[in-house]
């Protein structure tokens, strides 16, 4: 990995030195050749990357298990959370609504404010936890 470096250096004190020589001019079209050559290096070890977790989660998936990721499920201490931080966004949003409407703004708020949270609950629940996810207990 340090010899690429080393020659990912080299590269860049060659582009640096031919900008000094050739002037600002030509800096977009250097910085244009120099960004080519990293691309063209890390493009192989990226898709190398990408395949190999393809096929680590391919190989989960086969064998029954869930491929890592994050859970559709919403826990309680998500619905919990959503909760109290509209709570606490509504304070300041009754108070603008409050002084630029009056109490029609107020209402607005707090209907929307309603809105947002009954759409939010009305996601289904996770639990009771479904079996069946490979889960044999």
């Amino acid at each position: 990995m340090e010899a690429r470096d080393a020659e990912l250096r080299k590269e860049l004190d060659a582009t640096l030195q031919a900008r000094r020589e050739l002037g600002e001019e030509y800096e977009p079209a250097l910085v244009d050749s120099f960004l080519e050559k990293v691309e063209q290096r890390l493009d192989p070890a990226i898709d190398r990357r990408v395949r190999r977790q393809l096929a680590e989660q391919q190989m989960v998936v086969a064998r029954g298990g869930r491929p890592p990721g994050p859970n559709p499920d919403l826990g309680f201490a998500e619905r919990f959370g959503f909760g109290m931080i509209s709570l606490v966004l509504a304070i300041p949003l009754s108070a603008i609504g409050a002084v630029n409407a009056g109490l029609s703004g107020l209402f607005v708020t707090w209907a929307g404010i309603f809105g947002v949270n009954a759409v939010h609950a009305a996601r289904p629940w996770p639990w009771p936890r479904r079996r069946g996810d490979g889960d044999t207990d």
